[in-house]
């Protein structure tokens, strides 16, 4: 995670560490030990705030990605002034590890998040702003439906080559139809969005200038990585997943290879690169000649579009 490290004055003395589920919230606090479980609802919600203002000091919340089951919770949390991160449920995984816990209950995963706040003040992603809420869920809605509209186009391929019931073919073109129509007004919607505010739509047009970058990988890139304009291009590489790891010990040389990120920036990115191996006049030499040395063709295209970006953005 890319936040800045803060004095250890100004670390707040509270921390609570809550294991989200989709009907249950655990939570405990450090360094009283205090253990709550509440429901994850808007009562619950309440009542958590409930509990953080009777605390004797100014509380951090932290809490793992769990797929969306937590964004309700976070932004209740934001809203109200309380301090909130997210945390990569690999990072709590490794520390859990590195104090030899094997045990895995909601109690314990708890107790593991607010220790590992102790230990890693400076870890945590802060709740993008409204607008880029939105946006992700648009363009996360739209992967969606053209994930639908892929595996319909599999299946109507698969019925032609077996000939079977011609006569769902006007089914099958009313379903293309609607979810090609349900995309058209995703990506309108998208593209309002980008345009409402300048500071994104001065970062959608210049990651658009990229060759390789269209209007939706923008959209997405803004969506899923809001820390654009505040980090350096290893640390983009990194949290996208597309760094590569060295695995080296002594004279060993082991294969480099790309692990953890988020998983939707590294697919739009993979998409992208596609593109830019043929038309961005910076990388497509670059693609030729990992072509040449017999590279496979996934580590030709992984090479990020990014990679040719203006230093700098907006912030």
């Amino acid at each position: 995670m890319l936040e800045l490290p803060r004095s250890r004055a100004s670390r707040p003395s509270t921390l609570v560490g809550i294991d989200v589920s989709r009907d249950w919230l655990d939570g405990f606090c450090l360094p009283c030990g205090r253990r709550f479980t509440l429901p994850n609802s808007p009562e619950g919600h309440a009542r958590l705030a409930e509990i953080l203002q009777d605390l004797p000091a100014p509380s951090r919340v932290g809490f793992e990605a769990t797929g969306g089951q937590e964004w309700a919770l976070w932004t209740r949390l934001v809203t109200a002034g309380t301090e909130a991160v997210q945390l990569s449920p690999a990072q709590i995984k490794a520390f859990a590890l590195s104090r030899g816990k094997r045990a895995k209950t909601d109690r314990v995963d708890a107790e593991l998040i607010a220790r590992f706040m102790a230990f890693r003040p400076e870890a945590g992603r802060r709740l993008p702003e409204e607008k880029l809420r939105v946006l992700r869920a648009l363009t996360t809605r739209r992967t969606q439906i053209v994930e639908m509209r892929k595996r319909l186009v599999a299946q109507i391929s698969a019925r032609t080559r077996q000939g079977i019931a011609a006569d769902l073919e006007a089914m099958d073109a009313d379903l293309r139809t609607m979810l090609e129509a349900q995309i058209r007004e995703l990506e309108l919607r998208i593209a309002g969005i980008l345009a409402q505010q300048k500071v994104i739509a001065a970062k959608a047009d210049l990651l658009r200038s990229i060759p390789g970058i269209g209007p939706i990988s923008a959209a997405m890139l803004l969506a899923e990585m809001p820390e654009l304009g505040r980090m350096t291009a290893g640390e983009a590489a990194s949290m996208t997943g597309l760094a590569a790891v060295p695995h080296n010990s002594g004279a060993m040389r082991g294969r480099r290879m790309i692990a953890g990120g988020r998983r939707a920036l590294r697919h739009v990115l993979f998409q992208a690169a596609l593109a830019a191996a043929c038309h961005n006049p910076a990388l497509k030499p670059i693609a030729k000649r990992l072509k040449e040395k017999g590279k496979p063709h996934k580590l030709v295209s992984s090479r990020s579009p990014g990679s040719s970006s203006p230093s700098r953005m907006p912030s």
